[in-house]
């Protein structure tokens, strides 16, 4: 049973636009669609649009939930966000920061004649809680999306924890036999898993009888990486840069099995259902661990080998600097990071084999 929400509900007009703040990136924006979903299901009758960065629109595309996605440049000039606020000025009456920063919250602020949002508990962030209708303090080992749903309590709404995938598109290239999914590049380079250990996790996976199927993103780099990566396989079916985001949702949805990095395509593997193997380094999962299809029931370990919860199987070389949440050894984005390189291709398949097994259940 949902958690009885923690205040009055807030008090809306028929019909009411709603906007939701979220300018963040790829993977804390899915992240944000159990709120969105909540408030659907508390006002059925409301518009809700999203403003977001632009490079991240495409994770809410076909949300069934959405009327409109609004988006910024993730590097705007003040210019921009000056213009962009003038524009949403009191066009909602409601308007929700997912964040605490100031930009989002000033968004809130001008958007809405009505609003809430999320607020740091230094003193300096006092201002935003006199300005703010409703806040939530900001509460340090809160999963992303509890804190999502503590914005849902705060605006007296019952709690939907359901994250929701983008839809609206089949692939053509979903192949006639039963498959597995394989993403091997997250966006930094510190939370990469080693090139020998996807080349083996593939071969193993053909050895069970699947087609491999590996994604990626339109970026060069990226493209490059996974270039390395597969050393021109040709039984690796690779779908990299050809895949909308309703379009890898879908594929994802009918894969035997996903296995991937710390990432948004490893959160959106688990949203969907798929039997998803997820490798961890530095990431605390407490915090950022995969949401599984109908919820997270008992939060994630800081430092287990394997866990399993729901669908989705996460592993580990547990050390006991874990977890750090540092962007890897050296402490920035380019970083190698130990925990992983050291995770063997055994521990990653005796997590695969238990996921496969449970697709048969």
């Amino acid at each position: 049973m949902a958690p009885v929400p923690s205040a009055h509900r807030i008090k809306l007009p028929e019909r009411p636009r709603i906007l939701v703040v979220a300018l963040r990136r790829l993977g804390d924006v899915l992240l944000t669609t159990p709120l969105i979903r909540s408030m659907r299901r508390a006002w059925p009758d409301a518009a809700i649009d999203a403003l977001v960065f632009a490079n991240t629109a495409g994770i809410l595309q076909g949300n069934p939930d959405l009327a409109q996605i609004i988006t910024l440049p993730e590097r705007p000039a003040a210019s921009e966000s000056a213009a962009l606020a003038r524009q949403l000025f009191r066009r909602y009456a409601l308007a929700v920061s997912t964040q605490s920063g100031d930009r989002p919250t000033m968004f809130a602020l001008a958007a809405g004649r009505s609003h809430a949002g999320m607020v740091e508990t230094r003193p300096a962030s006092m201002f935003k809680r006199l300005l703010l209708r409703r806040s939530v303090a900001m509460a340090p080992g809160v999963h992303r999306v509890e804190e999502m749903l503590r914005l849902a309590d705060a605006l007296g709404i019952e709690r939907l924890p359901e994250v929701v995938c983008p839809a609206g598109a089949q692939p053509a290239q979903i192949p006639d036999q039963r498959y597995a999914v394989i993403h091997a590049a997250p966006m930094f380079h510190y939370k990469r898993w080693t090139r020998e250990g996807w080349r083996t996790i593939a071969a193993e996976l053909a050895n069970r009888g699947l087609v491999v199927v590996a994604t990626g993103g339109p970026d060069p780099a990226e493209r490059t990486y996974l270039d390395e990566v597969w050393q021109g396989d040709t039984a690796i079916r690779r779908l990299d840069g050809k895949l909308s985001w309703p379009e890898l949702a879908a594929l994802l949805a009918r894969a035997q099995v996903y296995v991937g990095p710390d990432t948004s395509v490893t959160h959106l593997a688990a949203a969907s259902g798929c039997p998803t193997v997820a490798l961890f380094g530095p990431t605390d999962p407490r915090l950022w661990g995969p949401w599984p299809a109908g919820g997270l029931q008992g939060n994630w370990e800081a430092n287990g080998a394997l866990q399993r919860r729901g669908n989705v199987w996460l592993v580990r070389h547990p050390l006991p600097c874990l977890p750090c949440q540092e962007e890897g050894c050296n402490r920035h984005i380019e970083s190698f990071s130990h925990c992983l390189d050291l995770l063997a291709p055994e521990q990653v398949m005796a997590a695969v084999d238990r996921a496969l097994s449970a697709k048969h259940e």
